[in-house]
């Protein structure tokens, strides 16, 4: 299956799905078309809530393309690259309507900062959580500010500082991360359906202003954003994470 973002809508619920068929890490195009998919969704009147969700059964989101990693070639193309996750997060953020999240299964590094940044996020018992960032010799900056919203610095820190550690979604939703859990796909489903519907029958200009409050404090992301972009541009350049990513893929091969 080739990879993927695409939009679908019906009785006002305007479902974004993305897939890529490793593992459903994103690359720079499937980032940049989730970010307008998002936007253009917050824009269409015939949508009143949108659901956040990938293909596949078993790994919601790996974060970042490593081959796209590999491929950075200078500070200033690694900092495109990873404004790529900075323009999704503000769209989501900047989206009028609720966005609902629905996990599938685990999520990684950029992964958790998707989960982060919508408004609700429904989650299945294989929904593990890892910040590997600090392991590929870099960090979570670009996706930190939307993680610590949700969970706050303490738990975030937490994650920061040890990368090679899942932590249970049981974890997750005691942090606040996730809304609810459930065991297994159909019943995960229809919860998400469920509240899609009702969200979608409410008032738009009450829940616009509602999701503005939600956000608020939030204004200066793009520059914020853009400034945590630029380091993880710079530090995915050293020797540590060129040796890294290497020896990971040729371990999973």
């Amino acid at each position: 299956m080739s990879n993927y973002v695409k939009l679908d809508i019906e009785n006002g619920i305007g479902t974004v799905e993305f897939f890529t068929e490793q593992s459903n890490s994103l690359p720079g195009d499937i980032l940049k078309k989730l970010a307008d998919t998002i936007t253009e969704a917050g824009s269409n009147p015939d949508i009143k809530v949108i659901i956040l969700k990938s293909g596949g059964n078993r790994t919601f989101c790996a974060g970042a393309s490593f081959d796209e990693l590999m491929a950075v070639d200078s500070p200033e193309n690694g900092k495109k690259f990873f404004m790529g996750f900075a323009n999704v997060i503000n769209a989501m953020r900047k989206c009028p309507k609720f966005i609902i999240g629905r996990l599938q299964g685990k999520a990684v590094g950029g992964g958790i900062g998707l989960a982060a940044s919508v408004d609700y996020c429904f989650a299945s018992k294989h929904s593990a959580i890892k910040l590997s960032e600090l392991a590929l010799g870099i960090g979570p900056f670009v996706v930190g500010p939307a993680i610590e919203r949700k969970v706050g610095l303490s738990a975030m820190s937490q994650m920061a500082m040890n990368p090679d550690e899942f932590y249970d979604p049981k974890w997750a939703h005691q942090k606040g991360l996730f809304g609810k859990l459930y065991d297994d796909a159909a019943s995960l489903d229809k919860a998400v359906n469920q509240l899609a519907e009702k969200l979608a029958a409410y008032n738009p200009e009450a829940m616009a202003e509602l999701k503005k409050v939600f956000w608020q404090g939030t204004e200066h992301w793009d520059e914020l954003l853009a400034e945590r972009a630029e380091m993880s541009g710079k530090l995915v350049l050293s020797e540590f994470t060129r040796n890294f990513i290497q020896k990971f893929k040729e371990k999973a091969s």
